[in-house]
């Protein structure tokens, strides 16, 4: 990928981690006002089959992980993650961002609550970009890149969790009519089929059976993704193809102003209001609670630095350049800002108890938070 479609992707995340701060703190003011019965009731309306809450969090957001699949294979095919040497670092840096955070959790988790040890293992790449662009120029790009690439394959870890640790009764039936659809875009995609509008309509196809199947709805949206083409046909023979203006590209470029500008913050919005002043003083420092916010702030730093330093260590690969051990410890402490995911996967850990939801919620806000207070002051310290 090329430098200035980098510098696109870095700024236009930061722009949008600036919007959603703006969202959760409102759902905050909003969630602890005289008016809280009243935000909960209009999350609460129903629209059709589903409430308003049901089509952000299952309508919405399958298009937030159609957008996160369209990064994926963007990045696997033609990014930073287009070939072995590039993968190594972000991908061991994020299976121990990963795998660390979740030990956290379940030493303060067994029996019921343990099926949140996913909450801390996620990154929210908008909010960490957001929080590196603070800083300021002085923090190399190649840990920009880094972080980028390390939050994304993050959020391929964070899809296969998904799908694979929090899915319902099935149903086979709804099962074998989304297998059909993706055969279908399949077929779409090697017989040369270009045009977005086949796929995105069969993509809607797929998208209610995957809501009926028990597997959660916005796997649909990652799915999709990966059967969008991305090459074109030349115009003439002898001229190459050019992916810049392939069907994936376009998608992606017509997708991030809405996702990360719209999408994301209203489900910040509509999520991260938590009842502050309404909870029993037990809940602040309830085991979910410390498990998610130690799991992120503590979690994520060891495991990410960790595996940095020893990947560089063994000579497995190189350590992004002009970047020293404390920047990278910084950017380390960046990946414990897990907000969209991290509160997406609360809503499937927990689901129907408030009480347990509110406490993960407390503890996403503020290990989130002080993850990123942390972090912002050691890079900006380290820059100096």
């Amino acid at each position: 990928m090329r430098a200035s479609a980098i510098r696109q992707f870095l700024e236009s995340q930061t722009a949008a981690g600036i919007v959603l701060m703006a969202a959760a703190a409102l759902a905050l003011v909003l969630a602890n006002s005289p008016i809280a019965d009243s935000y909960a009731a209009i999350l609460h309306l129903p629209l059709g089959p589903l409430s308003l809450l049901h089509w952000i969090n299952d309508g919405l957001m399958a298009v937030f992980f159609l957008l996160v699949g369209l990064e994926i294979k963007r990045e696997v095919v033609d990014g930073q993650l287009s070939s072995w040497p590039r993968r190594v670092l972000p991908g061991l840096a994020a299976l121990g961002g990963m795998i660390v955070p979740a030990l956290f959790y379940l030493a303060f988790n067994r029996g019921g609550t343990a099926s949140g040890w996913a909450i801390p293992a996620a990154t929210d790449i908008a909010f960490a970009l957001a929080v590196i662009r603070l800083v300021g120029d002085r923090v190399p790009a190649t840990l920009r890149v880094f972080l980028a690439a390390l939050a994304i394959i993050d959020d391929l870890g964070a899809v296969a969790v998904i799908a694979a640790f929090y899915s319902t009764a099935l149903s086979l039936a709804d099962l074998g009519g989304a297998a059909a659809m993706l055969l279908l875009l399949v077929a779409f995609n090697r017989s040369g089929v270009t045009r977005l509008s086949p796929y995105l309509l069969v993509g809607v196809v797929l998208w209610v059976f995957m809501i009926r199947s028990g597997i959660h709805a916005t796997i649909a949206g990652v799915l999709l993704a990966l059967t969008i083409p991305m090459t074109r046909t030349p115009a003439r023979p002898d001229c190459e193809a050019d992916t810049r203006d392939s069907p994936l590209h376009r998608l992606e470029h017509a997708l991030h102003r809405p996702v990360g500008f719209l999408i994301v913050p209203l489900f910040g919005l509509a999520n991260a209001g938590v009842p502050i002043l309404g909870l029993p003083v037990q809940a602040w420092v309830s085991p979910v609670t410390l498990g998610v916010g130690i799991g992120l702030v503590l979690g994520k730093v060891t495991g990410v630095f960790g595996m940095t330093m020893l990947a560089v260590r063994l000579d497995l690969a190189d350590a992004p350049a002009h970047a020293t051990r404390t920047q990278m410890f910084g950017t380390a402490l960046l990946c414990g800002i897990g907000f969209t995911m991290s509160i997406f996967i609360t809503l499937l850990a927990f689901p129907g108890d408030p009480l347990l939801q509110a406490e993960a919620k407390l503890g996403v806000l503020a290990g989130s938070l002080l993850s990123g207070i942390l972090g912002f002051a050691i890079l900006r310290r380290a820059s100096r």
